[in-house]
């Protein structure tokens, strides 16, 4: 029986086959069932199944992500078009406020995140936020940053974290717990990474969740509607031509 434990968010160098590997065996020898591992928005779909047959052959589940960072709204929705059809995971890193509204507005958008960092500060407030809990898109913090950051730099990004946490909580945003790692050194397991949560402010139920339930359940959503019976939001097709008048 595979883990219900999720990291939504491996980012290693898609071109260094062997990174990607120790990556993948790293996560399931930490105890997670599924990944999703970064590509190229560009990326060709025999390049993403190669990965996914590497991942079922070790036991893993897999889900193909995009990170989108558009300059602003109008480069966003030109790039959505093209990539939301191609991947099970779609994330928008969003530098501005602009970005952020409109990425919290669109349900072809899974993951929100700011890009916090020295002279950034988080555009995530409660407008942000009460549109992204209406869409269903979920709030991503990535967990790597609080290992390799030190001193005064850690501190702001905790911080930040825990401010942008108890703004999802508020409006019931989900949130999903990543590792954001490149390399193998900043993988942990699960239970650490529900601890380290808990300085940024979910408990460790809610860490958990955003572990498991809460990145899979995008997952599948996303899968159910890239099948060939998906219509629209709700509606789904039950039977094809003459099965339709069969009884």
């Amino acid at each position: 029986m595979k883990s219900r434990f999720v990291d939504l968010h491996l980012r290693p160098p898609i071109d260094q086959i062997d990174e990607i590997r120790m990556l993948i065996e790293k996560s399931a020898e930490l105890g997670y069932g599924m990944v999703g591992l970064t590509f190229p928005a560009d990326v060709k779909r025999e390049h993403i199944e190669h990965f996914r047959k590497t991942c079922a052959d070790i036991g893993l589940d897999f889900a193909a992500r995009v990170d989108l960072t558009p300059k602003n709204g109008g480069e966003l929705l030109s790039t959505l078009k093209k990539v939301r059809g191609k991947f099970e995971v779609v994330a928008v890193n969003c530098q501005t406020k602009e970005v952020y509204i409109q990425a919290a507005k669109d349900r072809r958008v899974d993951l929100i995140s700011s890009v916090l960092g020295e002279h950034r500060r988080s555009f995530f407030s409660a407008s942000e936020a009460r549109l992204a809990s209406e869409k269903s898109a979920a709030l991503e913090v990535n967990l790597a940053p609080l290992l390799y950051l030190e001193g005064f730099r850690r501190i702001q990004l905790m911080s930040a974290l825990r401010r942008e946490i108890l703004v999802a909580c508020k409006f019931d945003v989900p949130i999903v717990l990543s590792s954001g790692a490149d390399s193998p050194r900043l993988l942990r397991k699960p239970d650490d990474y529900a601890f380290l949560a808990y300085l940024i402010g979910l408990d460790l139920h809610a860490a958990e969740l955003a572990l498991s339930a809460n990145p899979r359940s995008i997952v599948e959503r996303n899968r159910s509607k890239m099948g060939l019976n998906y219509i629209c939001p709700g509606v789904y097709l039950v039977k094809r031509g003459e099965d339709c008048w069969k009884r």
